[in-house]
């Protein structure tokens, strides 16, 4: 069975009980892990993800809370005895900044490492990142600080589809990337430079026309305020939740 699960699920700032926003897609063929924050690892194993399970991970831009857990995990898996190759995909930014980081780390000197293949796709709409038989995953720029995209999943076997919006103000790039999807995590840290409203995301949902909306990516503990479902509600009729940590979404046998 394909399930998408929520790792973290709190905007830059993490809580004990909401770690920065990162997940992990499961199917039969592939576990992809989608950003990379400081205790990746640790929620993997809450999830019952090995990590050395990982087959693709997509960084989706270079700001420390979704990648800087990065280079621990690529040591863990060399620890525990990785051999098989992995895949990082994401924009020429985004990789050439995450090799130089490796780089200060002294990764090449670590004996017997795993083969790391850097995928690199151009910042252009719609973007193919990866297409197999079983699963297409396509990408577009947003508006954020510095280079960034959202993501569209389509799972071929189970003909299901979701999208993911991280950081990013109202953009009709996220619109058409998430057009028609059964679900779109969205995320919810507010009308603030670089980054939407639950209202937002709930206009985004309606203008894509999709089945079901996730907030995501929101403020946690202290900072947490509002009722951001029914901010988005009043954007959007259908369905909306808040993904919170561990949470697991069957996506289809």
């Amino acid at each position: 069975m394909a399930q998408l699960i929520i790792l973290g699920s709190s905007n830059a700032i993490p809580t004990p009980n909401h770690e920065n926003t990162h997940m992990a897609l499961v199917t039969p063929q592939r576990t992809v892990l989608i950003d990379c924050v400081s205790t990746a690892v640790v929620r993997l194993e809450k999830a019952g993800v090995g990590i050395n399970d990982i087959t693709d991970i997509i960084l989706t831009h270079m700001h420390p809370d979704h990648v800087a857990g990065l280079p621990l995990l690529l040591m863990d898996m060399w620890l525990l005895g990785r051999r098989k190759p992995l895949t990082i995909y994401g924009l020429h930014f985004t990789l050439d900044r995450m090799e130089a980081m490796m780089g200060l780390y002294g990764w090449a000197d670590w004996p017997n490492f795993f083969t790391v293949n850097f995928s690199r796709f151009p910042a252009d709409h719609m973007a193919i990142v990866l297409d197999d038989e079983h699963l297409r995953i396509i990408a577009s720029p947003v508006k954020h600080f510095l280079p960034n995209i959202c993501l569209r999943f389509e799972l071929k076997n189970e003909q299901k589809t979701f999208a993911y919006s991280c950081d990013t103000e109202f953009c009709q790039a996220v619109v058409d990337t998430a057009q028609g999807v059964d679900i779109l995590l969205h995320e919810a840290a507010g009308a603030i430079a670089g980054h939407s409203s639950a209202s937002q995301a709930g206009e985004v949902a309606h203008q894509a026309g999709v089945g079901q909306l996730y907030l995501i990516h929101y403020p946690t503990g202290r900072f947490a305020s509002g009722d951001l479902v029914a901010q988005a509600q009043a954007q959007y009729t259908g369905p909306v939740h808040m993904a919170v940590d561990l949470m697991k979404i069957d996506l289809g046998s």
